[in-house]
């Protein structure tokens, strides 16, 4: 067990451990929009097509896809590829978050990898449904508070935390208080930013969802950590929002020349403002969360800060 922990093996050991992490959250995922199942309930998976249960030697991440030649072996349908690669972006991140988090303290490294388990559900749940799931959102700000009394090391860069603790190590009160804030900084700034945008708008800017994600984010990283994810989520969403633009845009008009038909292309663009309009802030903000918490200190911070 102890060569298991050793720093130059743990990442390679938390990767593994999160392809297999991995697969249980495409079941989490797949199961979330079915009225009748729950993560535990069937007890086996199985094929969606054909019902077919599945063996234990068909459930191996990546490997049962890639021997099963993409197809499940009863009826032949073709495996969608986000299950392998769901299975390898979570061991990529559970490998990451080991190497970057301190050697040593295994209480920590437990905590950041469950909240990038927690991250990647929203995140792909989000992009099925355009809905963030209340267990992973509110359990979320349930578990903050209790996290930072069990490991104030959670805070230690938290500014709020060393206010409170005198300046000194961060104390379980300090990181308390740390937690608490960041859920309130996070969690209202983007309820005022809703607010604001529905005014402006005349409809809703914001969903509940990624209020509350983000207020959970902010348990974990602080008030300052979650204005810093909420930054970069939006660098991102904006990125991705002018991307899908261009992409409409350009699939609009080439539509309309192989159809023989002319669109003026101001009236292109209007189409694809509206169709590109649709995309999910959930997944930029667990992006957003997730960076805030594992890189804030010290790179993001000299980025910011240039301190």
């Amino acid at each position: 067990m102890s060569e298991l922990l050793d720093p130059v093996h743990l990442p390679w050991v938390a990767a593994l451990f999160g392809l297999f992490v991995g697969s249980f959250l495409c079941v989490v995922v797949h199961r979330y929009p079915i009225a009748d199942q729950t993560p535990s309930s069937p007890r086996r998976s199985s094929c969606p097509a054909c019902g077919h249960e599945l063996a234990w030697w068909e459930n191996i991440p990546v490997l049962s896809w890639v021997l099963l030649g993409r197809r499940c072996r009863a009826c032949r349908v073709v495996i969608p590829m986000r299950y392998p690669l769901m299975e390898l972006l979570t061991g990529a991140a559970w490998g990451v978050t080991a190497l970057v988090t301190p050697e040593g303290d295994h209480l920590l490294l437990a905590i950041h990898l469950l909240v990038v388990s927690g991250l990647l559900t929203a995140t792909f749940v989000d992009l099925d449904c355009f809905e963030i799931p209340d267990s992973v959102s509110i359990g979320g700000m349930v578990l903050a508070p209790i996290a930072a009394l069990a490991a104030p090391a959670l805070h230690s860069h938290t500014w709020l935390a060393q206010e409170v603790s005198g300046g000194l190590e961060v104390t379980r009160t300090g990181s308390l208080v740390a937690s608490l804030g960041g859920m309130l900084v996070g969690g209202g700034v983007l309820l005022l930013v809703g607010r604001l945008g529905a005014r402006a708008y005349g409809r809703d800017a914001m969903g509940l969802g990624d209020v509350k994600l983000l207020a959970a984010g902010g348990g974990f990283v602080g008030p300052g950590g979650v204005l810093v994810a909420l930054l970069l989520a939006s660098l991102t969403a904006s990125a991705m929002g002018v991307g899908n633009l261009l992409r409409y845009y350009c699939l609009i008009r080439g539509r309309d020349r192989s159809r023989g038909r002319e669109r003026a292309p101001g009236r292109a663009w209007r189409t694809a403002r509206v169709l590109s309009q649709y995309l999910p802030f959930g997944p930029h903000l667990a992006l957003g969360v997730a960076l805030a918490m594992l890189y804030w200190e010290p790179h993001l911070r000299a980025w910011f800060l240039g301190a």
